[in-house]
């Protein structure tokens, strides 16, 4: 491991922010000099502590437009809400604790017996000398844990496919400035389809099938699985949106970073590499920034918040991804790195599964030692990411 190497991964990990929104994100970087920067009614929060203090001092209005809370709506059937990303009190925490057994320690040693074996079969041309699309592979590892968690028996690639499209759909709905001709009704078209794949009516709880273990079959429906407990409507396709899409955007871009800096080694080492997913999710962050709107007045890193003012959370210079390079060896401390996974009752629930899934896509790695060979960045992703990033065996 070598500065040079860390700062081919860093050019090669930048393409993904530059390919996908390069005004907003050299914005972003222009700015990041002061904790807080104020442009007009919009405040850009870059510090760890102002960023933190925005999630659990600051009251924040989870409905409204160009927010992550009315994105998720718009990617649900007739932008249903009460969908964790849009919930406060009582509720929020009901449906967290639903969450639970689905991603909680054992829910999610539960969910490794699928994802383990599609990556022995997802990884074997390696050995061969062939190549491998890990977008490709991380759709399938994606839809396969969502069917399993949710207890679908829908096909996992179509649920990856419907789940990505949605997100991305309604995002692009929601950006700032003049909506896009027919952006809502195709989040709509998508949510849709998400639903039917899902197997899952409006209003309906889906329920267990007797006997059936989730990846049995391949017909339409739902059955049993860790978190069928929760598979109502609105928080079964806001898992799917949530788990595929970061997902997706996360694995690709933290394996290409391991190989562009010659971190294999710290992957191969048992004692090290759950240290070195931390210290990756925390470089690429794949939600980079939390878009966020002030219910109320209040103060954010000693700088003034008026009710409706736009917060832009930038979780990726919160917890120093542009500054420190990952190293498992001498890593941040989880008061920095599990920023990139939110703060306070509104966290990430799926933080767990994120960092237990990497660590075992870099030990099925680590034999090969792999390099890229080919990336494209995906330009209508919801989240920063790669289009296709393949690897072939090193020597």
């Amino acid at each position: 491991m070598s500065h040079t190497s860390h700062a081919r991964a860093r050019r090669r990990d930048r393409r993904v922010y530059l390919g996908s929104h390069p005004v907003l994100f050299g914005l972003l970087a222009a700015t990041r000099g002061r904790p807080v920067r104020r442009l007009g009614g919009t405040l850009l929060v870059h510090g760890a502590e102002a960023y933190r203090e925005a999630l659990t001092r600051l009251p924040l209005d989870r409905t409204a437009a160009g927010t992550t809370g009315a994105a998720a709506r718009a990617a649900l059937p007739g932008g249903a809400g009460g969908v964790l990303f849009d919930q406060e009190g009582g509720a929020h925490r009901a449906d967290r604790r639903g969450l639970a057994a689905g991603l909680g320690a054992a829910g999610v040693e539960e969910l490794r017996t699928v994802w383990r074996p599609l990556l022995v079969r997802g990884l074997a041309p390696l050995a061969q000398g062939g190549e491998v699309d890990l977008v490709e592979l991380a759709r399938e590892l994606s839809g396969s844990v969502v069917c399993a968690l949710l207890g679908s028996h829908a096909d996992p690639r179509a649920v990856a496919e419907a789940a990505a499209e949605a997100a991305a759909a309604s995002v692009r709905s929601h950006l700032p400035g003049p909506r896009r001709p027919g952006a809502e009704a195709a989040a709509s078209r998508a949510a849709d389809r998400l639903r039917l794949l899902l197997g899952t009516d409006r209003g309906s709880v889906p329920g267990p099938r007797p006997g059936h273990s989730p990846g049995s079959d391949t017909g339409s429906g739902s059955g049993s699985g860790p978190g069928s407990g929760f598979a109502e409507e609105g928080l079964a396709a806001m898992v799917a949106v949530a788990a595929v899409n970061t997902t997706v955007a996360a694995l690709p871009r933290a394996v290409a970073w391991c190989a562009d800096a010659g971190l294999w080694d710290q992957a191969a080492d048992e004692a090290l590499r759950p240290a070195l997913a931390d210290e990756l999710l925390r470089v690429t962050a794949a939600s980079p920034l939390l878009p966020r709107v002030a219910a109320g007045d209040g103060t954010v890193g000693g700088c003034p918040v008026r009710g409706g003012d736009r917060l832009l959370l930038v979780a990726r210079h919160a917890a120093q991804a542009h500054r420190r390079d990952p190293d498992a060896r001498a890593p941040a401390g989880p008061d920095l790195a599990h920023l990139v996974f939110g703060a306070g009752p509104h966290s990430c629930p799926g933080a767990r599964l994120a960092r237990v899934q990497l660590a075992d896509v870099l030990a099925a790695l680590a034999p090969y030692r792999p390099v890229v060979t080919r990336a494209r960045v995906d330009r209508a992703a919801a989240l920063p990411g790669w289009r296709s990033l393949t690897v072939r065996a090193g020597s």
